[in-house]
């Protein structure tokens, strides 16, 4: 399975991730170095509309999203 980064306050997503039996671990820019797929809640979303990319990785907005969306999303990333 994959190695996925998610926000620390997406408590539910980390769960159903991991009970998919994916590697979850805390987004921090230390943390993204080998992730196929980060998890963010769009709440702070490019505020000031700039981007300065900190991975290759996909990025997954799960703003408005269910836990199993969110990992459906994942798979279908993971599975490209």
């Amino acid at each position: 399975m994959a190695k996925v980064a998610v926000e620390d306050n997406l408590s539910n997503v980390k769960q159903a991730l991991q009970n998919e039996g994916h590697e979850v671990c805390n987004l921090e820019e230390n943390n993204m170095q080998n992730c196929q797929c980060c998890v963010i809640t769009g709440q702070d979303e490019n505020m000031m509309g700039m981007a300065n990319t900190q991975t290759q990785a996909s990025v997954i907005n799960a703003d408005g999203l269910t836990a199993e969306e969110v990992v459906n999303q994942v798979n279908q990333c993971v599975n490209k």
